[in-house]
């Protein structure tokens, strides 16, 4: 098998559901700390971080999937992700693993998933009798999130 038909994924919990993401999409996974808040902001904009001098902003993605909030853990972390926007944190439960599949794994995803699209998922991987929602971070937010996101970012720099 070549090694353009294998894809390592990053693979993660909210609740009890696992999700992954390309590995070559998350830039660093950080210890879970609280965000700035930002006013007037959506509510699945959980704030901004400074990371590497730069301000990222965090979104939730338990609010982002309509899943049960929950207070932060030990095992809580922000998976700061590259996109064509610039790194956007994301608070997870836990990350799991960095798991390596096939292309062949990777089944076509279903045409909606907690409140997301098909358009923003890769696909469905089964791994040890449970089923990994696979995660296109790049297309994780329509074209007006991620202005949203832009604007925080904005208003941020503009109060420091």
């Amino acid at each position: 098998m070549s090694a353009a038909a294998l894809r390592q994924l990053v693979t993660f919990r909210l609740g009890a559901d696992h999700f992954a993401a390309d590995i070559y999409a998350v830039e660093r996974v950080l210890r879970y700390e609280q965000p700035t808040a930002i006013p007037n902001t959506p509510r699945w904009i959980e704030g901004v971080i400074d990371y590497q001098n730069e301000v990222v902003p965090v979104i939730s993605l338990r609010r982002r999937f309509e899943l049960e909030l929950v207070e932060a853990k030990l095992e809580t972390r922000i998976l700061v992700f590259n996109t064509s926007q610039g790194w956007i944190g994301a608070v997870v439960d836990a990350v799991l693993e960095v798991i390596t599949v096939a292309a062949e794994q990777l089944a076509p995803p279903p045409k909606l998933f907690r409140g997301l699209s098909a358009e923003y998922l890769l696909g469905l991987v089964r791994r040890e009798k449970r089923l990994v929602v696979c995660l296109d971070v790049t297309r994780l937010l329509t074209a007006e999130e991620q202005m949203a996101l832009q604007d925080v970012k904005t208003e941020s720099l503009a109060k420091a």
